[in-house]
């Protein structure tokens, strides 16, 4: 079977819709380009201006429809989901991994993250579902593909049970950072889960009551202590896990890695994907050059983060030593 002849190939599904109380998916045309872009998002924006994508009706699809087309395609193996904390590398990350052409490196698909916080659907089906999409964000488009590795949104830490559930032998990746690091890149431009209510804050555990007691400034902090605390908790309770540190530098995190899904890649691929880590994450025609933070301190109260940074750090510690 050859995805080339099929009446889907280069066609994804991408956007999640519910209307008179049934759901449907929007497909677009993707035609030859690559998941290139350091987020999803970015590379559906360039398919825009396709003929097919541009007309005035959408490609749509029943959800019956898109499971059983997600088993008529070619997929690579899917080698990873990466769990991360948000300005922690992850970005990077990505576009290290994209450069090699073996690979399929999804970055923050929302119709992934519209399945998993949708209450449309039972377990069973949202299940279904989310190994149907990632089928289809895989497929084989071109003949050196072999790799998928997905990199999820921050807050689906609190998803990690229930994907280990639906993927048992998939090896997930913990990125962390620096807490006081992560927060100053949000002082800079901040992540819409750093905005009170902008995402539920159930989501994250969060109560209202917890919301009640802090400041604006201070929300950003509890959302990341419930990402260390996740990161902790899923890590001492999963055998198939590896812990990332961003502050351990860059190359030792794609090495890691790479290492723990136990991929082999020539000297020319590894070669790309070096040279990207010279580059800015967001922007490879810029040089980075390092983070520059703001001088003035944060005025919000690290004692928890410190602490559940400082866990992490042994975990860190002791699973180099293992």
């Amino acid at each position: 079977m050859e995805n080339i002849n099929h009446p889907l190939f280069n066609w994804i599904p991408n956007n999640l819709v519910e209307k008179d109380n049934q759901v449907y998916f929007e497909w677009i045309y993707l035609a030859d380009l690559k998941y290139a872009e350091p987020f999803f998002d970015e590379t559906i924006l360039k398919c825009r201006s396709h003929a097919y994508n541009s007309k005035a009706f959408k490609v749509i699809s029943t959800e019956e429809n898109l499971i059983d087309w997600s088993e008529e395609l070619i997929s690579v193996e899917l080698k990873s989901l990466v769990f991360h904390v948000s300005r922690c590398g992850s970005t990077m990350l990505s576009q290290s991994l994209a450069t090699s052409s073996e690979n399929i490196m999804i970055s923050e698909a929302p119709i992934i993250d519209q399945i998993l916080r949708s209450n449309l659907f039972t377990l069973e089906k949202k299940s279904i579902l989310i190994k149907a999409i990632l089928k289809l964000l895989g497929q084989k488009r071109f003949p050196e593909q072999h790799h998928l590795i997905i990199k999820l949104d921050a807050w689906h830490i609190f998803q990690a049970n229930y994907l280990r559930s639906i993927f048992p032998a998939i090896p997930f990746a913990l990125l962390y950072r620096n807490p006081k690091e992560v927060l100053k890149s949000h002082q800079k431009k901040m992540g819409m889960h750093m905005v009170p209510n902008v995402l539920p804050p159930d989501v994250f555990g969060i109560s209202h009551k917890e919301i009640e007691e802090i400041s604006f400034q201070q929300y950003g902090a509890l959302v990341l202590e419930k990402y260390f605390q996740a990161f902790i908790d899923f890590y001492k309770e999963d055998e198939n896990v590896t812990l990332l540190n961003y502050n351990e530098g860059m190359k030792q995190v794609v090495e890691k890695f790479l290492a723990f899904i136990n991929v082999n890649y020539s000297n020319n691929e590894w070669n790309k994907m070096y040279d990207r880590l010279q580059k800015h994450s967001k922007n490879e025609n810029d040089i980075f050059a390092g983070d520059f933070f703001k001088e003035e301190p944060l005025q919000l109260n690290f004692s928890r983060l410190a602490i559940l940074h400082g866990k992490l750090n042994s975990i860190f510690i002791r699973h180099l030593e293992y």
